[in-house]
């Protein structure tokens, strides 16, 4: 009996700090987000994105800023619109519950083609 009250002590302990550690995860939303659903302005309809923590700094891509924080993982709260919205998993999307949807746009480094050079074989003329 002492036994298994002890080994289900220990279960719920590790559990318990296992659901601590992965609450106190925050993803990272920091960057740039092109809005693809019920945009205020045309597009490329960019807007941005700044975090420290939980709390954020974000401007919809008509300009207006506003203070937001997660106020649950999986959850910002925008106070300066009065309105919530769910992030997805990986952070790649973000949907208010207006309807507006952001995905987050993806920085592809462009490099330029190499420069070929064409040089001209010329042959040493030898002393004969």
């Amino acid at each position: 009996m002492k036994a298994s009250l002890m080994a289900l002590v220990g279960a719920a302990a590790v559990l318990a700090a296992s659901a601590t550690g992965a609450s106190a995860q925050v993803i990272n939303l920091t960057g740039q987000f092109q809005c693809v659903q019920l945009c205020s302005a045309a597009p490329p309809a960019l807007a941005y994105l700044t975090q420290v923590n939980w709390e954020i700094s974000l401007v919809n891509d008509g300009g207006f800023a506003s203070r937001a924080w997660i106020d649950y993982p999986g959850h910002i709260w925008v106070a300066g619109w009065n309105e919530g919205a769910f992030y997805s998993p990986d952070g790649m999307t973000i949907r208010f519950d207006n309807g507006t949807v952001w995905q987050r746009v993806i920085d592809v480094p462009v490099y330029a083609p190499p420069i070929r050079r064409h040089y001209r074989y010329t042959p040493l003329a030898t002393n004969g």
